[in-house]
C-alpha cells in the first residue's frame, strides 16, 4: 500500500515562553496601545523597531499592522499616488499588486525567469516606464540583487523590497530589504516570525522614515520613537502628511521580540527541512528543481519546483494524486485563483497585460509549505510521495 502523509501543512509550532511571558506582561498591565506607556517606559513597539533595526543594520524602523500596510506606507512616504505607474512582479501575491492599487498607482508587470526571480532583461526593457518598482522577493528567491540596482540606478529608479518571504535572507551578505530605499516585511502567521498579522519597515532615509511614521498615525507623539530621525525632520513633514493610523501594537511587539532573537535558529531549521525534501525530488524525470545561487543566502519556509512543458490536465493530476496522499502542493498555473495562488492575468483592478514568457513559468510552478513542526522524516517521505507521483504521470504522458 502506498505511504501516506498525514500532518498539517497550516500548523504552525507554538510560541516560544518568552514570547507567552512578555504578552501576558502586557495584557496584566492593559497598555496595548502603541503609545500607551507607563512614566520612563518605553514601550513594546519602541523597543521591537530599536532592535529590528540592529539586526538588519538599517538607521531607522517602523512596526505597522501588516506586510500590505508596509508596502502601501512606503509608496505614499515616497509620493507615489494615482495615476502614477509602478513596476512590479508577475510572480507575487496579491498583497503587493493590492498595495499599488490601494495608492492610485498602476501596476506595470515585469516577467519572471525560470530561477523564480524577476526577470532583468524585462526589467531593464521596462526601465522607462515608472519611477518605481515595488520587487517582491517571491516564495524566498533572491534575484541578482547587484545587477537589478545597477538597472534601477541607471533609471532613476527607486526600489522598495517586498522581504514578506525573505527576514534572514541576504545577497552577498547584505540582509535582505537593505539594498533598496525601503525594506518591507511581515510578520503573519504563515512568515518567518509569528504576530498573527503584522509588518516592518525599514529605511536609511530620514525624511521617509518620518513621513512613514507620521502616516502610521504618530498623534505628534513622534518623540516617543527609538528607531527614528530627530524632531527637526518631523517639522518638515507634520503638517502635509495624513494620518493613515496602522503602527503596530504593543501586544503584537511584545510576542515578536524573542522571536526575532530566535531567527537565525530558526532559518537553520528550515533549511535543513528544505534541503531534505530538495534531495529528495533531485532527478526526478520531469521536474526541475529550482537552483539557489552562491549569493544567496536564503530561508526555506516553502519550496517550489516547476513541471516545465506539461500539459495543465497533467500538472492537475499531479496536484491531485499527491492531495490524496496527504501532500498540499499550490499551483499557480490554474485556471482560476485559489487561495493565495492568484497571477498578474486574476488581477483585474490592473490594466491586462501579455507575458507569454512568464505564462510558460507560472503554468508549471508547484509550490509546498514547509512547517517547522515537520521533522526531517517527515519531509523526506513527502519528497518520495511527490516523485512517485510525478513520474507516475510523466511515465503515463
Amino acid at each position: 500500500m502506498s505511504e501516506k502523509f498525514t500532518g498539517s501543512f497550516t500548523q504552525q509550532e507554538a510560541l516560544p515562553e518568552a514570547a507567552i511571558e512578555a504578552a501576558l506582561q502586557v495584557l496584566q498591565h492593559g497598555r496595548l496601545h502603541r503609545y500607551n506607556v507607563a512614566e520612563g517606559e518605553l514601550g513594546e513597539t519602541a523597543l521591537l523597531e530599536q532592535e529590528f533595526a540592529a539586526q538588519v543594520g538599517a538607521k531607522y524602523c517602523l512596526a505597522v499592522a501588516s506586510g500590505g500596510y508596509a508596502m502601501a506606507t512606503a509608496l505614499r512616504a515616497l509620493g507615489v499616488g494615482p495615476g502614477d505607474k509602478v513596476l512590479t512582479n508577475a510572480f507575487t501575491l496579491a498583497p503587493v499588486p493590492g498595495s499599488i492599487a490601494s495608492v492610485g498607482a498602476e501596476p506595470v508587470f515585469v516577467g519572471v525567469s525560470e530561477d523564480l526571480t524577476i526577470d532583468l532583461e524585462d526589467l531593464a526593457a521596462k526601465a522607462d516606464q515608472a519611477r518605481v518598482l515595488m520587487l517582491s522577493h517571491m516564495r524566498g528567491h533572491l534575484c541578482d540583487m547587484d545587477r537589478l540596482m545597477q538597472i534601477c540606478d541607471s533609471a532613476g529608479i527607486t526600489v522598495i523590497e517586498d522581504c514578506a518571504h525573505t527576514m534572514g535572507a541576504a545577497w552577498n551578505g547584505v540582509a535582505s530589504g537593505r539594498q533598496g530605499k525601503i525594506g518591507c516585511y511581515s510578520c503573519q502567521t504563515y512568515k518567518h516570525v509569528n504576530s498573527g498579522e503584522g509588518g516592518l519597515f525599514v529605511t536609511d532615509d530620514e525624511e521617509l522614515a518620518a513621513r512613514a511614521i507620521m502616516l502610521s498615525g504618530s498623534y505628534m507623539l513622534y518623540e516617543r520613537h527609538l528607531a527614528a530621525p530627530g524632531p527637526e525632520v518631523f517639522e518638515r513633514v507634520k503638517y502635509e502628511t495624513p494620518n493613515i493610523s496602522g503602527r503596530m501594537d504593543n501586544l503584537r511587539a511584545a510576542i515578536l521580540r524573542p522571536q526575532l532573537r530566535d531567527l537565525d535558529a530558526q532559518v537553520a531549521r528550515w533549511n535543513a527541512r528544505y534541503q531534505k525534501i530538495e534531495a529528495g525530488l533531485r532527478d526526478t524525470p520531469g521536474l526541475t528543481v529550482v537552483e539557489r545561487p552562491e549569493a544567496e543566502t536564503y530561508v526555506g519556509s516553502s519550496i517550489q519546483f516547476l513541471l516545465l512543458d506539461w500539459s495543465l490536465e497533467a500538472v492537475a493530476e499531479v496536484i491531485k494524486r499527491c492531495a490524496a496522499r496527504g501532500v498540499e502542493l499550490k499551483w499557480f498555473g490554474g485556471a482560476e485563483p485559489a487561495g493565495f495562488t492568484s497571477r498578474y492575468d486574476s488581477w483585474r483592478y490592473a490594466r491586462a497585460q501579455s507575458l507569454p514568457a512568464s505564462d510558460r513559468i507560472l503554468a508549471g510552478i508547484v509550490d509546498m509549505r514547509v512547517p517547522l513542526t515537520f521533522s526531517l522524516e517527515d519531509c523526506a517521505q513527502i519528497a518520495r510521495i511527490i516523485r512517485a507521483e510525478v513520474m507516475v504521470v510523466h511515465q503515463a504522458g
